[in-house]
């Protein structure tokens, strides 16, 4: 498998984009909140919410590279 597809090809897009950009943004939500109360939860969800703005920003997924799923439209 070539290494710039499976880290730096764009793979995400459409519905998946937006539902990664919504959850990774109300889970900062919830934690600035305070509804995350307990320390545990508090780095689970901040690791959702990393993963989702991160993947959303990139437009990339490296289990989606590595399963072969492509939400993306092509160019």
């Amino acid at each position: 498998m070539n290494l710039n597809k499976l880290f730096l090809e764009e793979n995400v897009g459409g519905f998946d984009l937006l539902f990664r950009t919504i959850y990774g943004t109300l889970s900062i939500l919830a934690l600035a909140t305070g509804l995350v109360k307990r320390s545990p939860w508090n780095w689970i969800v901040a690791l959702i919410a990393f993963t989702g703005l991160y993947s959303s920003i990139l437009r990339h997924c490296t289990p989606y590279a590595i399963l072969g799923i492509n939400t993306a439209k092509k160019k």
